[in-house]
């Protein structure tokens, strides 16, 4: 496991808080998450703090003794970084600061610089600074309050402009060259989309570190990234993958979801998670020996209604079956998630009987159809190769026979095309 490594990897304290309701059981496996989020950023957690409260101090979040404590601790043992779980104002930032002498962040902000280590491609980087801006935007208080005001001028806005607004105007414009060209790139993988049409399109969800790449080099055969971290991947990967005699399907595996992922990543990767916002059928990929994956899924779940892309065809695969002790749970769950395999795709455990379910799904998602055109008409039979899959032609006369399937989501396309030509249907 190779470790993202800095000059110096800094040491923090992450905070999280229990509130109302919430069990302090659940609160230390957020904190788990949050120190493997830290380790993937390239920094070492020293010490986990958990305060309970009745409600949010809306000034501090944690309260001011609880604030002085950490403060005191961070002197001490001359801590880098702050880290806390929830995501923190302007106001308690700024407020935080004066208590708590070095650099705090919130779990967002630690997301967003991971997203920033991982970005290698044009699009990712993209994506990852449209993020950032956005987030940073309104926290740009805290950052120049010790700045004066400008003289005013040429190429001012006015006498007396802060510093702040001047940034705040940058900033912005910023945002809007960013957005442009993430609606150019967006219009590119349009284009790249239409030439695969013909082939059924499965995407991979599920949340990080739950298998995805894994299970993608597995069926692929592929040189795909695969490393026991948070967000090993960020860029879509789109292959070509058999998973019968003559039946070829397109698998992607893009960015996992986490929870509380900030909404302006989810906004901002938009382009790259269209993938599983047009995919036939999506196959859902849990950790099943992940003490919380009844939870991974719902912000999976969560995550896929805020794309829009909640309801399609899902097959949920349980993988790291061959680290559950306990192997009875599979019945329970194969009956509440259906239809469910239970996979691990590390060694190779079933994934036979992954690919047998999707292609029982697919045949179910899909219509089989013969028809008799002229061998003149070029249009329909172009637009049949564009919207179907054509699995046979046979010429007879001045006639072709067309055999083709063709899946939900073009069905309606079809049948539009054919009601306009009226071709002979062959039983």
């Amino acid at each position: 496991m190779n470790l993202v490594e800095t000059a110096k990897r800094e040491n923090a304290i992450v905070v999280g808080l229990v509130t109302g309701r919430m069990e302090r059981r659940q609160v230390e496996e957020y904190l788990d998450e949050l120190v493997l989020l830290a380790d993937t950023a390239g920094v070492t957690v020293r010490h986990a703090v958990i305060q309970e409260r009745q409600r949010i101090d809306a000034a501090l979040l944690i309260g001011k003794g609880k604030a002085e404590e950490i403060g005191a601790r961070v002197e001490e043992e001359k801590i880098d970084t702050v880290i806390f779980d929830d995501d923190l104002s302007p106001v308690q930032i700024r407020n935080l600061e004066k208590f708590i002498p070095c650099k705090i962040i919130d779990r967002s902000g630690l997301i967003l610089q991971i997203f920033a280590l991982r970005a290698k491609t044009k699009e990712a980087m993209t994506q990852v600074e449209l993020a950032q801006l956005q987030y940073l935007l309104p926290r740009l208080t805290r950052q120049w309050t010790h700045l004066s005001k400008q003289y005013g001028g040429v190429g001012t806005k006015g006498p007396g402009e802060q510093q702040i607004e001047t940034d705040r105007r940058a900033i912005r414009t910023r945002i809007s060259h960013l957005k442009e060209k993430l609606e150019r790139i967006s219009k590119e993988r349009e284009v790249q989309r239409k030439g695969r049409e013909n082939l059924p399109r499965i995407a991979m969800v599920g949340y990080t570190n739950a298998g995805k790449s894994t299970l993608l080099r597995l069926m692929s055969s592929a040189d795909v990234l695969i490393e026991d971290r948070l967000f090993a991947t960020l860029d879509t990967t789109v292959r070509l993958v058999s998973i019968g005699p003559g039946k070829k399907i397109l698998l992607s595996d893009t960015v996992g979801f986490i929870r509380k992922l900030p909404s302006h990543l989810i906004a901002s990767f938009r382009s790259t998670l269209a993938e599983t916002a047009e995919a036939d059928i999506l196959l859902h990929v849990v950790d099943v020996s992940h003490p919380a994956f009844h939870e991974q899924i719902e912000v999976v779940n969560d995550t896929l209604s805020e794309l829009e892309a909640a309801g399609k065809p899902t097959i949920f695969v349980f993988n790291k079956i061959d680290k559950v002790t306990d192997r009875s749970i599979a019945a329970g769950l194969a009956e509440t998630y259906r239809p469910s395999v239970f996979i691990s795709a590390q060694r190779g455990i079933n994934i036979s009987t992954l690919e047998a379910s999707l292609l029982e799904l697919l045949n179910k998602e899909t219509s089989e159809q013969t028809i008799l055109v002229k061998q003149s008409d070029y249009r329909t039979i172009a637009k049949l190769h564009e919207w179907a899959e054509v699995l046979g032609k046979e010429y007879e006369n001045n006639s072709v026979k067309v055999r083709f399937r063709v899946s939900g989501r073009n069905s309606e396309l079809v049948r539009r095309l054919l009601a306009q030509k009226k071709p002979r249907i062959v039983p």
